[in-house]
């Protein structure tokens, strides 16, 4: 598979990623480890998962283990920052050397490849965040630092305050990015551009709806995301998406592929994305995944996708 450079680090990932928010929940450990054993098959080496994920750090553990002595091969990418219970959540200095050490005790593992603030806090300054980071980095326990879900004016302070003391710079950042949800594309994709920042784009199949599997005059199958989730339901199923994801399925399978080798495909095409985060529940479904971005869009492609995808701007008359 394809692999790129992740941000201005030295990290290679492959250009699909392994997102484990399932591991620990809906997967238990045999489950877990017959995904994590076929994304390895498939080439995939960015695994990406967070303390908070299966609830108490299950998804780490599970993935640690899963992932034995192939830990060395792949590049390891686990968060910090929300809400752990007992455990605390945020980013002070005092809360992240407590997190990461929990990290790494539950991964089994002497070092994290990639370590992400999972989301803003408004209680500690992030020059203080970026300390401890450094700190960790300077340790070895860290060899890249990233973000996640911050708004670009806090990427761009970040980076600043990061130069101006000499300290570890985010690497990457991870945001929700489709073909349904393109806000990123305003500020924060330019932003990265600027400083050379990787983007890691989570739910990139919109929660499922940009599978094709969902009709919106058929009932919800059993036991999918959506049929589980009135969050989601209420999120991404309007009547906006139901007929860019109908123009979307034409377009793709007018030329030979499925709306899903057109959702993976696009992402990949994108400016600044390094790899994308996907989930799996099965092993075919990680297959499906890695071999959805074979498919290379010309640019006429590109812009008429564009075309059916963009928002549409409000019209001054």
């Amino acid at each position: 598979m394809e692999t790129r450079r992740l941000g201005h680090s030295g990290l290679q990932v492959s250009v699909v990623g392994l997102g484990c928010n399932n591991f620990g929940g809906r997967l238990d450990q045999e489950a877990t480890t017959r995904v994590v054993r076929a994304a390895l098959d498939q080439g995939v080496t960015l695994f990406d998962t967070a303390d908070v994920y299966g609830g108490q750090g299950r998804s780490e553990e599970l993935l640690g283990r899963a992932l034995g002595a192939e830990r060395t091969q792949v590049v390891l990418a686990t968060k910090f920052g929300h809400d752990m219970g007992e455990d605390g959540k945020g980013a002070s200095r005092a809360y992240i050397q407590k997190a990461v050490h929990a990290s790494l005790r539950r991964l089994g593992t002497d070092y994290i490849d990639l370590y992400q603030l999972h989301t803003p806090d408004p209680h500690t300054p992030i020059e203080e965040t970026l300390e401890a980071l450094n700190e960790l980095v300077q340790q070895g326990l860290v060899r890249a630092v990233g973000c996640s879900n911050l708004k670009a004016e806090a990427v761009q302070e970040a980076d600043r305050l990061a130069v101006a003391q000499q300290l570890t710079r985010f690497t990457s950042c991870q945001d929700e990015y489709s073909l349904l949800v393109r806000d990123v594309e305003a500020e924060l994709v330019p932003t990265m551009q600027t400083l050379d920042l990787g983007l890691l784009p989570y739910f990139p199949l919109a929660s499922g709806l940009l599978t094709g599997k969902y009709r919106p005059d058929q009932p919800l199958p059993e036991g999918t995301r959506f049929a589980g989730s009135k969050g989601a339901q209420d999120r991404y199923m309007n009547e906006r998406n139901w007929a860019v994801v109908e123009q979307l399925r034409q377009f793709a399978e007018g030329r030979g592929h499925t709306l899903l080798e057109l959702a993976f495909s696009w992402l990949a095409a994108q400016p600044t994305v390094s790899s994308v985060i996907a989930g799996a529940t099965r092993p075919e479904q990680v297959q499906q995944n890695v071999q959805a971005v074979a498919w290379t869009l010309s640019p006429e492609e590109l812009a008429e996708v564009d075309r059916l995808t963009r928002p549409q701007a409000v019209s001054a008359d």
